[in-house]
């Protein structure tokens, strides 16, 4: 079999027509008879090159509002069927049935339709039946026909056309079959997640089509990839390409600054806060945060919720950090800080919100969950002591908590007038994570009297009460469950030490 075949004919219908012309130009001059519909016909005429409408092949009309155009067996039929049978050549002459060795298709924008927040009628006519037909029809058949399946293929067509003059060889052709099967998937993808947000289905489908070659994954032996639309959430404004790493902790620097409403800065490593503090003042905020780990903000990403102006960012650029993600930046802040070539700094879309489900392969599947979208406030905390805590411990709770819960388990939040003290995370026990968050604030110079304590989760024991007492913390919140909570709140009552428990739980993993 001849598995170079030449273009002779194509059916061209498509819903985006930019950089369209130089293909259908390129086609006339080739020779290529070109069949079309509707407003992709109109257009094709307007450029002056010959075109047959799908109603003159058919003798049918367009019918229902145009929901019926393409789907004939002459074009189906000059499509599907196979070129080196005799049998459907024959089936082929008897019934007047034209080859169709390319088809160029972009189907109507569903997605962009409901992103808009559309009514759900103008959703559904933006459902593509035929171009999702002809799609899947060329792509089938794609040892005789090329199918162009969206405009992200009109240039490579068009490349395609000018390298070998018309002419395709297999692999061209089944490179465009899997392009084509892509696009379809993706497209129905979409239309199910449509219509499953009502009825919330146990099924896991997801696609992406932006994508983005990462450096490498965690190490450098490891390849990485992205998926995902980037520039919906950031507008990356200076710096070196973003890795694996930074992604992730990226991810967590939004999740985290996302709780707060007051001027806030956040100091991230690994995807742990190791500094964050609240404070009218952005720059008195910066420092704060900053002085609650030193160390390990160096290489660090840093998030805030405010713009950063010109007296923060001359702080801020005297440390070395990967990332820093803001609102916006005064002008004058902004050329300060590029000028370190390589520090990422991403101005943060806030419109643009974090998926409410999380997912992550594991195993041989993928383990889905809802996002942990509970935020404790003063009024979840319910007192089990003698001791009350005060207002300002209340607010203090509230804020180590919020932290907490951003933080890897077993978690740890030291905290004092709105300044993370310090964190002890990511321990195998929580006595471990209370002994390591007690060190490090002692090692930077923190007076724990009078501090708050928030833990991820309940105390299966009274040793986690009893070692933060002796370190000075007066106030405590944490979910409660345990069947040996009564030892923690007797040991409270004992130090003089006000405890809450809030019933929700904030592992992370």
């Amino acid at each position: 079999m001849n598995k170079t075949k030449r273009i002779k004919s194509a059916l061209i219908s498509v819903y985006h027509k930019e950089n369209l012309a130089a293909i259908v130009g390129k086609l006339h001059q080739l020779q290529v008879k070109i069949y079309s519909t509707g407003g992709t016909a109109t257009f094709i005429e307007g450029l002056g090159v010959p075109v047959t409408t799908v109603e003159s092949l058919t003798d049918y009309p367009s019918i229902f509002d145009g929901r019926v155009k393409t789907l004939h067996p002459k074009v189906f039929g000059g499509i599907l069927y196979r070129r080196d049978e005799a049998e459907d050549q024959a089936e082929a002459a008897k019934l007047g049935i034209p080859d169709i060795d390319l088809v160029i298709v972009d189907l109507y924008p569903f997605e962009e339709t409901v992103a808009l927040g559309a009514p759900e009628a103008q959703v559904i006519e933006k459902i593509d039946i035929g171009g999702i037909s002809l799609i899947r029809a060329a792509a089938k058949n794609y040892k005789d026909v090329v199918i162009v399946p969206s405009k992200r293929e009109y240039l490579p067509l068009l490349d395609l056309l000018e390298a070998k003059n018309g002419e395709t060889g297999i692999d061209d052709r089944r490179k465009f079959a899997a392009a084509a099967f892509d696009i379809s998937s993706h497209y129905d993808t979409a239309i199910f997640n449509y219509f499953n947000r009502e009825f919330g289905e146990p099924v896991f489908k997801q696609s992406y089509t932006d994508k983005v070659t990462l450096r490498y994954g965690e190490n450098p032996h490891q390849k990485g990839m992205f998926f995902g639309n980037f520039d919906e959430m950031f507008e990356k404004l200076h710096g070196k390409e973003i890795s694996y790493n930074n992604l992730l902790d990226m991810d967590a620097a939004v999740s985290l600054i996302a709780e707060f409403d007051e001027p806030t800065f956040a100091v991230l490593k690994h995807n742990n806060a190791c500094g964050l503090a609240s404070s009218p003042v952005l720059l008195d905020a910066w420092r704060k945060a900053l002085a609650g780990d030193p160390v390990s903000a160096f290489g660090g990403v840093l998030a805030t919720n405010r713009t950063v102006d010109l007296a923060t960012a001359r702080e801020i650029d005297t440390l070395f950090y990967e990332v820093l993600i803001a609102p916006d930046f005064e002008p004058a802040a902004l050329e300060l800080l590029q000028g370190k070539k390589n520090r990422i700094l991403l101005r943060h879309k806030p419109e643009k919100t974090l998926p409410q489900q999380q997912f992550r392969s594991l195993l041989h599947g993928v383990a889905v969950q809802d996002r942990d979208l509970s935020t404790e406030t003063v009024a979840d905390m319910k007192p089990v002591t003698l001791a009350q805590p005060a207002a300002e411990e209340l607010t203090d709770l509230v804020f180590a908590n919020k932290i907490v819960k951003h933080c890897k388990s077993n978690a740890i939040v030291l905290a004092k007038g709105k300044q993370m003290l310090a964190g002890g995370v990511g321990q195998t026990s929580r006595v471990d994570a209370l002994k390591h968050a007690i060190e490090k604030a002692r090692t930077f110079g923190f007076d724990l009297k009078g501090a708050v304590m928030a833990s991820d989760a309940y105390f299966p024991f009274s040793d986690c009460v009893e070692l933060a007492g002796e370190a000075g913390v007066k106030a405590i919140v944490q979910p409660g469950g345990s069947i040996r909570d009564s030892e923690s709140v007797d040991c409270c009552n004992k130090l003089q030490i006000a405890m809450v428990v809030t019933g929700k739980r904030h592992f992370k993993h």
